[in-house]
């Protein structure tokens, strides 16, 4: 048996769907139906009904979903102990959170919380988007902070899951800037003389929003696209250094903006807003996340 057997099944029992669990997981439907029959075949019974649509667990499956998420965190703090980790504390709360967030939002934000909460023990798990919510999926974290837009909702099962409204953050391009706080470059450019772009690898969400800012802006926008990358750091000192226009998340850039370093590259209408969002399962937790969620349900608004 192997451990991402275990992981395809979790996915599959969340999204109900083959084929969006293989996208999921990066493989063909056929490949993921074969790891999947490989882990059937390895329990000795039927795990998926294959019969209803969406697809749903049998019953031995239910009872195997619970057992594959405590499995899975089993191997991993075995493996944390044998890298020589000291185990974390029963309190401690885990988080998985994107990269751009855990830059710019969540240090501000858990000190603002800690105020008032007290001080936390937590650990954060920094990835990609996609990553940071089959964390919480498969049970390998308490909490998922993320970024939300309609164009591109967080697809969670409001049955399974809840969630929390707790900031805003404003994506729109920005430039290095002058003595006088003049951007060196502003949108939309001219077919003679586009604008040096620095964009987003395509499996990056800020990727979509930068997408979707182009397609609606105020005029057509002239580029020339000269870097990709998928973190919003690399983007914003690549801007610093004067290479080109970026979409940057506002929060990443206040400091840089404060002191003149870097300015907006286009006038209004060259802007997404996007919600940052907390979620957790509706499943029972320990005391540590109960008494968490319960101080931030009396402070922010739910989804």
């Amino acid at each position: 048996m192997e451990t991402r057997w275990l992981e395809d099944f979790l996915v599959l029992a969340d999204t109900g769907s083959f084929t969006r669990s293989a996208q999921a997981r990066h493989l063909t439907q056929p490949a993921f139906s074969r790891r999947i029959r490989a882990l059937e075949s390895w329990v000795g019974t039927e795990l998926i009904d294959r019969t209803s649509y969406p697809t749903t667990l049998t019953a031995a499956g239910e009872v195997f979903r619970e057992q594959a998420v405590s499995m899975l965190n089993q191997i991993q703090a075995t493996r944390a102990l044998l890298q020589g980790m000291k185990p974390l504390p029963e309190e401690t709360l885990e988080f998985a959170v994107p990269h751009t967030l855990s830059f710019s939002f969540f240090p501000k934000w858990l000190t603002q919380v800690e105020e008032r909460f007290g001080q936390l023990a937590c650990r954060l798990q920094a990835s990609n988007v996609h990553d940071a919510l089959l964390a919480l999926v498969e049970g390998g974290t308490d909490l998922l902070l993320c970024y939300h837009h309609p164009k591109k909702p967080v697809e969670l099962e409001e049955s399974r899951y809840l969630g929390l409204r707790i900031g805003m953050e404003r994506l729109r391009p920005y430039a290095r800037c002058d003595r006088q706080r003049v951007p060196l470059f502003s949108l939309p450019g001219t077919p003679e003389q586009p604008i040096p772009f620095l964009g987003y690898a395509a499996n990056a969400y800020f990727r979509l929003m930068t997408e979707l800012i182009l397609d609606t802006a105020p005029a057509p926008c002239h580029l020339n696209l000269r870097y990709e990358t998928d973190m919003a750091e690399g983007l914003k000192n690549m801007v610093l250094e004067g290479h080109g226009v970026a979409f940057l998340p506002q929060s990443a850039v206040t400091r840089e903006v404060r002191y003149g370093q870097l300015a907006p590259a286009a006038e209004a209408g060259w802007e997404v807003d996007m919600e940052i969002r907390l979620y957790r399962s509706r499943k029972p937790s320990r005391p540590s996340v109960e008494a968490f969620w319960s101080f931030l349900q009396q402070r922010y608004a739910p989804i």
